[in-house]
């Protein structure tokens, strides 16, 4: 049977995760669904916007996600699998440095705006005269309804999606999150142009985009926290090797060899505690000031988890060869 596209209303998202917000629309399993995802600032920010502008946002009014979509059939228990299947950005996109916001806040207090161009005929952001980035559109906000009721903030992930912020959701991919209501009431936003891994600077090239995903629900597979496959995968299998456990969102593991993008391997590693951590250290032939460095990391570096201990955040490198990997030591969060 082939599958049917229904469009979300424009003017259908919300600020906060609750069960009990009615669905914007309700399809079948295996149907797919045309979203329209707003800018993380919700059109608080434009093309003409400048620095004043970052530091009166409202908070309230941030991370938009369009939906809900209430899955026929969907029931706790079960799991939903999203395909990307399409993501079509508008013409520009922001990244701030928003005070007391992201990692180093404290060392970046001051607003600060940049206005890229996003081409998608060629594929490319053009952030700064500088730097180019490769286009790889994803949406930052992704998951279903949490089973607990009452609003639940956009900003933290959950076991059951949220503001995952993982570069790898690009159209392709798909995504198993686990269902907690029924319908699972399904929503999507704050699209990114280009991010690095993880926004350093808390956020990355935030962009307007329409997404189409398709929807299905899986009874043969189940999931107790996002997973991100590349591809769709297959039903779970009785003979799977005892004791092995699927890839999580959270704990993949990041391939140690340098491809596209900023190019380069790790240089440093070094303690990210807030209490203990170092300034960054530039290049001064390339990066002409530390905010230039901390939001071309948000939106282009490359991350090495290497290591995460109960209560403690441990360190991170990152691959910043495009911007002067020898002359750079960044310090960054897990």
């Amino acid at each position: 049977m082939p599958t049917s596209l229904h469009d979300v209303r424009r003017d259908a998202f919300n600020y906060v995760w609750d069960r009990s917000i009615p669905p914007a629309l309700e399809v079948r399993s295996g149907d797919e669904v045309l979203l329209h995802a707003r800018d993380a600032s919700d059109e608080q920010l434009h093309q003409g916007a400048t620095a004043t502008d970052v530091a009166t946002l409202d908070f309230a009014h941030v991370n938009p996600g369009s939906g809900p979509v209430f899955v026929a059939g969907a029931a706790p228990g079960d799991t939903l699998e999203v395909e990307i299947l399409e993501l079509v950005p508008q013409r520009w996109g922001w990244t701030a440095i928003i005070p007391g916001f992201g990692l180093l806040a404290d060392e970046y207090p001051d607003p600060w705006l940049r206005i890229s161009e996003v081409d998608a005929e060629h594929g490319v952001v053009r952030f700064s005269n500088e730097v180019e980035l490769a286009l790889r559109a994803f949406p930052g906000t992704i998951g279903v309804a949490p089973a607990e009721p009452g609003p639940h903030s956009v900003i933290p992930p959950s076991r059951w999606g949220g503001n995952l912020d993982t570069r790898h959701l690009v159209a392709g991919a798909t995504l198993l999150l686990p269902i907690g209501v029924e319908g699972a009431l399904f929503s999507l936003g704050d699209t990114h142009a280009a991010q690095g891994d993880g926004e350093v600077c808390g956020t990355a090239v935030e962009c307007a985009m329409d997404v189409t995903v398709r929807l299905s629900v899986r009874t043969d597979v189940n999931v107790t926290a996002p997973q991100l496959h590349r591809g769709r995968p297959g039903p779970a299998r009785s003979g799977a090797r005892r004791g092995a456990q699927p890839r999580r969102l959270a704990g993949r593991r990041a391939r140690p060899r340098p491809r596209g993008g900023l190019r380069g391997r790790e240089r440093r590693v070094r303690p990210a505690d807030p209490r203990g951590r170092r300034r960054a250290e530039l290049g001064r032939r390339r990066v002409p000031a530390a905010r230039h460095l901390r939001v071309t990391c948000a939106v282009a570096a490359r991350t090495r988890v290497a290591t995460r201990r109960s209560g403690e955040r441990k360190a991170c490198g990152r691959d910043l060869g495009a911007v002067g990997a020898d002359e750079v030591a960044l310090v960054a969060g897990g």
